[in-house]
């Protein structure tokens, strides 16, 4: 248990044991509609950020403006450099707020206009303005992405109680991911593969765009508790930084998921490359696109129902330990394939494996700390992230032009099983022997 206390949090004056009690009873009360919510939001407004974070349009797209490696890195990196900025000033903004909706709400719109922007510059622009536009908004969609990680998983905290976290992540990622993976295949196949429009890249991002903004609107359906518990007045962000230290003094366990959570990270450093390492066995056409996204989006899809079963049941640290073995094990297939069918095969693990762990990353921090201490450590788990998924595909772009694809892989796979044996020597948060955290 996080044993530091924020002597600027203050309970609120109804935060007496019946109203905990009423506030457990409203969080059951509207849980249906809070779930069906979320669900819903899941099925469609997800679609453009997975389409965004697989690793197949984006980094192609890239490389057909630049025919670089390097600026594969770049682009991607961009991205998590965004996020990497922008997680701890999202804590700031909402953890003296009782309720974080409207914060949600807004930069949810916000990351949606850059895939706008991203779907409307690769019509009108081509070459290095394209390739310079590209950047832009990929770095302004992190930027705004570390916002939305720290605040919606707050959200989340609060409305879905923990035993069925699972559960629900797990169904709303099988529907993003099915109407992703049908997005994917129709982007690589009809899109991509025709060139529609006149840019079958800035199609298939238009269409993520226009899926993913009929989705948000049902965020506006969740009724969010005021929470009992905030700092009692906004913080400044390097006052905030400076606290950076004693949270992660404060419990080695979640100091140990932090760590691990990074290199697990820097694992990511060769995701941008799967589908270029792909490229050099088979041809790249718009069709074979679309069938290595679907097959890292329909698996990362199928699995997502397992993963949430299995954390609801035993906990996300079992999650992060058997999505990043077989992660592992997906890369080490890539390394060693040479054709289609090995290569879709990997893509497979690949999507299941770097699924499980997004799950396991995303939710396991949430069962750490106290409820005032929860926005903090949400965002210094994803700072960390954040900064390693920059620093990765830049990393892995220079690798990639002086040694080729495969010692990025080896690479990653260190780092990986570096952040695995981190993690087994975390214990489970649910079996500690201390009091039960009531995440509100």
């Amino acid at each position: 248990m996080i044993s530091h206390r924020d002597p600027n949090a203050t309970a609120t004056p109804d935060s007496s044991a019946s109203d905990e009690a009423r506030y457990d009873a409203q969080v059951l009360r509207d849980l249906p509609r809070n779930f069906a919510a979320n669900l819903a939001h899941g099925m469609l407004g997800m679609t453009g950020f997975r389409l965004m974070s697989a690793p197949t349009f984006v980094p192609a797209y890239i490389y057909m403006l630049s025919g670089s490696k390097l600026a594969v890195g770049l682009a991607l990196g961009a991205q998590f450099l965004g996020m990497t900025l922008s997680s701890i000033w999202g804590a700031t903004l909402i953890e003296h707020r009782n309720q974080v909706m409207r914060v949600v709400y807004a930069v949810g719109w916000l990351m949606r206009l850059q895939i706008l922007g991203l779907a409307l510059s690769a019509f009108v622009l081509s070459g290095s303005w394209a390739l310079g536009a590209a950047c832009v908004f990929l770095a302004l969609f992190g930027f705004f992405g570390g916002v939305q990680g720290v605040t919606f998983n707050v959200l989340m905290s609060k409305v879905i109680p923990v035993t069925q976290r699972g559960r629900l992540t797990g169904m709303r990622n099988f529907l993003g991911g099915l109407t992703a993976s049908g997005v994917a295949y129709l982007g690589g196949e009809y899109l991509v593969g025709s060139n529609a429009f006149g840019n079958g890249y800035a199609s298939t991002f238009m269409l993520a765009f226009i899926l993913t903004s009929i989705g948000i609107s049902a965020l506006a359906f969740v009724r969010e508790p005021k929470s009992l518990t905030v700092r009692a007045s906004p913080s400044r962000f390097m006052q905030r930084l400076a606290d950076v230290p004693g949270l992660l003094r404060a419990d080695p366990h979640y100091r140990r998921f932090f760590f691990a959570r990074a290199l697990a990270a820097l694992g990511t450093s060769a995701v941008p490359f799967y589908i270029l390492h792909a490229g050099q066995f088979v041809r790249l056409s718009g069709a074979t696109l679309g069938y290595f996204s679907l097959a890292f989006l329909l698996s990362q899809m199928i699995s997502n129902l397992a993963w949430g079963r299995i954390a609801d049941r035993h906990g996300y640290r079992l999650v992060f330990i058997l999505g990043v073995c077989m992660w592992c094990c997906a890369t080490l297939l890539l390394i060693l394939g040479g054709s289609l069918p090995l290569f879709l095969l990997a893509f497979c693990g690949l999507g299941a494996g770097f699924g499980g762990y997004q799950v396991a990353a995303q939710n396991f921090v949430l069962e750490f700390g106290k409820a005032h201490e929860l926005p903090m450590l949400i965002a210094i788990s994803d700072t960390a992230s954040h900064l390693m998924m920059a620093i990765g595909p830049l990393v892995g772009g220079i690798i990639a032009t002086q040694l080729g694809y495969a010692p990025i892989f080896w690479m990653a796979l260190a780092f990986k099983t570096l952040a695995l044996a981190m993690v087994l020597r975390i214990e489970e948060p649910r079996h500690r022997q201390r009091a039960r955290i009531r995440v509100c």
